[in-house]
């Protein structure tokens, strides 16, 4: 009679210590890639909600302001007498003429506002120094008062961070979250918002962003010739006629 042999099941092979304890740790990992993707997924959510919040109060900020203007103006006009607005806090600078037979204060004070080429544009916080500062560069340079829009659209358009002297583009709101986050700011809406009220933290802002390069307004320039803007030229402050400046050079 034949004898049978018996085929060896699963349950009868022997695994290696060794395998069974690289599986071991390999699922563990993978439990901890799945906690850390979820847990990730979770401050994300909750980050872009804190951030659409803020961008609401902003946005509802900028417009009671506006309102506040627009009643102010009317209960002036009812009562026979004039509105006059704040002083203007913040300026965009523009240089737009070489240094060629420039003098070495004219160039000193172009560096201090670190506009360093032709078509480079800062934010600028006015006061008492840097009107003097303006008053030097005024034959080289363009500038005004920008507005909420314009600040949004040069920030999303040509904003770039200066980071360990790096020029890196705004594509992630990490960026200003790691280097501005200690200053309350987390995102781009913050740093607007930031920068066109003037806030506490605008010179770390400010000095994160590095100098906007524009193009050269779309006509070109009327003259780059020694002529100041209320003459018909294109130097000096412009007021707000600094946006329709800034829309062409966007």
């Amino acid at each position: 009679m034949a004898s049978s042999t018996s085929v060896p099941t699963q349950n009868d092979i022997l695994v290696p210590e060794t395998l069974l304890k690289k599986r071991k740790s390999q699922e563990k990992a993978r439990e901890e890639r799945a906690l850390a993707t979820r847990e990730k997924r979770d401050k994300n959510q909750k980050k872009r909600e804190a951030i659409f919040t803020r961008a609401e109060k902003y946005v509802k900020e900028y417009r009671n302001a506006e309102r506040e203007k627009v009643r102010l103006s009317r209960a002036a006009k009812q009562n026979d007498s004039v509105y006059v607005p704040e002083e203007p806090k913040l300026a965009f600078v523009v240089r737009i003429k070489g240094i060629n037979k420039v003098d070495p204060k004219k160039r000193k004070t172009l560096q201090l506002l670190r506009l360093l080429q032709i078509n480079n544009g800062v934010f600028i916080k006015l006061t008492k120094a840097t009107m003097e500062m303006l008053k030097i560069v005024e034959p080289l340079v363009a500038y005004g008062y920008p507005n909420q829009k314009s600040v949004r659209e040069l920030i999303y358009k040509r904003g770039y961070a200066k980071v360990d002297g790096q020029r890196i583009p705004l594509t992630d709101n990490e960026i200003i979250e790691q280097h501005l986050g200690k200053y309350g700011m987390i995102c781009i809406e913050d740093l607007i918002h930031e920068i066109f009220t003037v806030g506490p933290n605008f010179k770390q802002a400010s000095n994160f962003l590095w100098p906007f390069k524009l193009n050269n307004p779309t006509g070109g320039f009327k003259s780059r010739k020694f002529k100041h803007y209320i003459e018909g030229g294109d130097l000096g402050n412009r007021e707000d006629a600094i946006n329709t400046l800034i829309r062409k050079c966007n």
